[in-house]
């Protein structure tokens, strides 16, 4: 999910400039009074500022919206769907700087958004599969949890679209909390390579192959995948995420244009 500068910088930028208008027309009211005529600067910045203030707080601190651009996750998320990002499950982030404001912690099954670790400018979305401490065990795409399994049926009910051709569909129950997980039909778990655990983590994870490894979260981190498991770059890939790079929680489908009956889905 990539955004360059983020969004919100950019509303922060204009904020401050249209900041300045206000503070400038305040400052030379009593003189436009006079005149009767508001300059272009006070129409098109002072009066602005109000709006984009109002908005910046709201996906500061509130909620955001980003578009998926990619099918990792899959088919929890679909291409083009734009995601309801709930700032306050976890606290905002101030623009400009990796300061939160706490409100709660992330638990295992939650769709999170965050800073991709490589590039802080690119956001992600991935499923937080374990919290600082766990063990996670990994054979044959399906994950268990401090040598606890998750549940794992292959789903025969769900319609296939196109891109999923070469794939199966597995519901994995961890807890009470459940989804629904893709693979591919010939080699579950086989066709991402846990190249971060091979070169960067060989301290905190043992790798059989790529569809068998385990590895033992470090504390400050969370352990991120795609629902996709086989078409995912993910901690497998770029490495556990640090805690400071999480931005908010995925709720809901807001829409997807190319599919009208997505629009509003809980997630």
């Amino acid at each position: 999910m990539q955004i360059g500068i983020s969004l919100m910088e950019y509303m922060s930028i204009a904020a401050i400039v249209t900041g300045v208008f206000w503070c400038a027309a305040k400052w030379r009211k009593q003189a436009i009074l006079r005149t009767g005529k508001k300059p272009i600067w006070v129409s098109f910045g002072a009066d602005l500022f109000g709006v984009i203030a109002l908005m910046l707080f709201c996906r500061v601190a509130i909620a955001d919206w980003q578009e998926v651009p990619s099918g990792s996750m899959e088919p929890t998320l679909r291409v083009g769907d734009r995601i309801l990002v709930n700032k306050l499950a976890y606290g905002p982030r101030m623009p400009f700087t990796n300061t939160a404001i706490k409100f709660g912690e992330p638990q295992r099954g939650d769709i999170v958004v965050f800073r991709f670790p490589g590039d802080v400018s690119t956001l992600y979305v991935k499923r937080l599969i374990a919290l600082p401490g766990d063990v996670v065990t990994y054979r044959r795409g399906a994950v268990s949890i401090n040598h606890q399994a998750f549940d794992v049926k292959i789903d025969t009910s769900i319609a296939p679209r196109k891109e999923d051709a070469g794939y199966l569909f597995a519901d994995e129950t961890a807890g009470n909390r459940a989804r629904i997980i893709k693979l591919n039909a010939e080699e579950p778990g086989a066709s991402v390579r846990p190249q971060a655990w091979l070169s960067d983590y060989r301290d905190a994870c043992t790798v059989a192959s790529t569809q068998e490894w385990e590895c033992k979260v470090p504390a400050g981190k969370y352990l991120m995948m795609g629902d996709n498991r086989d078409n995912s770059a993910d901690s497998r890939v770029w490495g556990f995420l640090d805690q400071r790079e999480v931005v908010g929680k995925a709720v809901k489908v807001l829409i997807n244009f190319s599919d009208f009956s997505r629009a509003w889905m809980p997630l």
